[in-house]
Parts: C-alpha cells; sequence; structure tokens
C-alpha cells in the first residue's frame, strides 16, 4: 500500500521519486499495489501520467462516486454499485493518467478518482482507509484553508458520513491478494 502523504508530487522530493522507481519496478514483477491519495498520484506520475494541482482547488468531504463503464471488466471495480460515497481531502490530483491506465471511477470535481494500471496496482484518490470521524477531523484542521478557497466547511463537516462501500474496497483488495498470492509469498 502506498500511503497519502502532506507532500506534493510537484516537489519531486528525493525520497519521493526513489519511491516511483520501486513502483515501476513493482509493476515489472506486479506486486500487487493499492495506492491512496499521494499514493495514487505517485504511481500516476511513475508511469508516465501527469500530476499537478487540482483545478478549483481542494477537494474535501464526502463526495459522490461515480464509476465509469470501464469499471464492469475490472476484477476489482466490478464488485462496487454504480455510485457510492467516499472521503476525499487532496489538493493535487492526477490530470492524465498513465498510457494504458483504465480510469474506473470519478467524482464531480476530479475525474480520476480510481485508476487500474495493471493486473495487480489500482489506485484511488480518495481515502477508503478513512472513517467519518477522521474526515471530521480533517475538515476542522483544514476550515481556515477551506474558507479562503470559498468552500463552506461546515457544510462539509454536515455531509460526512459513513462510506461502506470506499472502506470494502481495500478489504477486497486485501483478500484477493492474500489469496490469490499466498503460493508466491510460501
Amino acid at each position: 500500500m502506498i500511503t497519502g502523504s502532506a507532500a506534493m508530487v510537484t516537489e519531486r522530493a528525493t525520497w519521493s521519486e526513489r519511491t516511483a522507481g520501486w513502483i515501476r519496478n513493482a509493476m515489472d514483477v506486479e506486486l500487487p499495489l493499492f495506492g491512496v491519495c499521494y499514493g495514487h498520484q505517485l504511481m500516476a506520475h511513475a508511469l508516465g501520467g501527469r500530476v499537478d494541482y487540482l483545478p478549483g482547488g481542494r477537494e474535501i468531504g464526502t463526495q459522490p462516486i461515480e464509476l465509469l463503464d470501464a469499471a464492469a471488466s475490472d476484477s476489482l471495480a466490478c464488485t462496487l454499485p454504480a455510485s457510492f460515497r467516499a472521503h476525499t481531502t487532496h489538493e493535487q490530483s492526477v490530470l492524465e493518467p498513465p498510457p494504458g491506465s483504465a480510469v474506473l471511477a470519478r467524482s464531480a470535481r476530479d475525474p480520476h478518482q480510481l485508476l487500474r494500471h495493471g493486473p495487480e496496482a489500482i489506485s484511488t484518490q480518495f481515502h477508503p482507509e478513512f472513517n467519518a470521524d477522521v474526515m471530521r477531523a480533517y475538515i476542522k484542521r483544514k476550515h481556515v484553508d477551506m474558507q479562503r478557497e470559498g468552500t463552506d466547511p461546515k457544510q462539509a463537516f454536515g455531509n460526512v458520513a459513513a462510506t461502506p462501500v470506499a472502506r470494502r474496497l481495500l478489504r477486497q483488495f486485501a483478500r484477493q491478494n492474500k489469496w490469490s498470492h499466498a503460493a508466491a509469498w510460501g
């Protein structure tokens, strides 16, 4: 799992660029990878996509996520409903997916919420690991930035809801890879 970070992919920090190289190597051997937020962006960057600031500013709060047609043939995304809620908090985003990656889901503000990069690699801009309390804590922490950017933190806070489908995606990835790779790991 490649997690979120307060760092920005566009900073091209040495540790981040080394991790991008590791991602490319992991893809070569089809290591199961699940990227989240920064991890999603770093995977896209490592594989030839373009990451930068999300047009219109930060996306934060519980958002509706819509599956796209490509999700129907994806081994993991095909189990999701056509629309579900997920927690988001990000300033940067994948603006152009890597060549060969499939776009599986979007939100109203971010067209690349869920990407399939290969048979064993998937990434989400949203946070399947967050629960409602964590999302509320992020909104409280970022309320000044949200106000400055023209977003109503009270409304975002009031719209926070449970995201069981998004949380289930991470569990399904772990289950799918636990059994499919058990022989490879001994």
